[in-house]
């Protein structure tokens, strides 16, 4: 059994750093929250006052991995002034930076689950936040007159997003190219299509994304 820390000493962030660490070295989570708490050397109470369950702890992960993304966004003084499509391009290049010096847990974290939905789950939280975000960004762009047809663009735009992210991850947990190369390529193009599609301008971008995802075929 792991030396056991002081109370003080544990955070959320070091839960986090154990629980990925005891994934990887045992090559599946835990069963219980007892069985995690006794190898990592903590008491299981103080377990709960950072997270209700395993469940949990990995849904703060993809969470976490969001907030830093955009953390690192803001210590750029230029940030801010970017056009939106930089924005969004500069969010996924980081994000997909720091997925991939975690990718070996990313994988089979999300891979353990048979049904690959409740993989997905996992990203609940952090689906939360990243519509926040992308409404940021993109809530100047809607075109639809009147209040309620804007809210209704608005939410279809912040799910697009979403959907864009999520077929984006799936591609990356694929992806076999050096450096991961072909999802740069992927990012760029969709990210160009969707703002052409809000611009009303999208068949070019759209026929680019489409003969890209065409030839790579990622998800079959």
């Amino acid at each position: 059994m792991a030396t056991k820390k002081k109370a003080a000493e544990w955070t959320a962030q070091v839960l986090l750093s154990q629980y990925t660490e005891y994934v990887l070295d045992h090559e599946k989570k835990p069963t219980t929250v007892y069985k995690f708490c006794k190898a990592i050397g903590i008491e299981e109470s103080a377990f709960y006052t950072f997270f209700a369950s395993l469940e949990a702890i990995e849904s703060y992960f993809f969470e976490s991995l969001h907030s830093h993304t955009l953390s690192l966004l803001h210590r750029n003084e230029g940030y801010d002034n970017y056009e939106d499509a930089n924005k969004l391009l500069s969010y996924y290049f980081t994000f997909f930076e720091m997925a991939t010096a975690n990718r070996s847990y990313i994988l089979m974290s999300l891979k353990e689950d048979k049904n690959p939905m409740e993989g997905y789950q996992k990203l609940g939280a952090m689906r939360k936040d990243f519509l926040l975000f992308v409404n940021d960004i993109l809530e100047k762009n809607y075109k639809l007159p009147g209040e309620q047809l804007q809210k209704i663009e608005a939410k279809l735009l912040q799910e697009g997003a979403w959907l864009q992210f999520l077929l984006t991850f799936k591609f990356w947990m694929k992806d076999t190219s050096p450096n991961f190369e072909k999802t740069d390529v992927l990012i760029e193009k969709s990210v160009k299509a969707s703002f052409e599609i809000m611009e009303s301008f999208p068949v070019q971008s759209v026929i680019d994304l489409g003969k890209f995802l065409w030839k790579e075929r990622p998800f079959q």
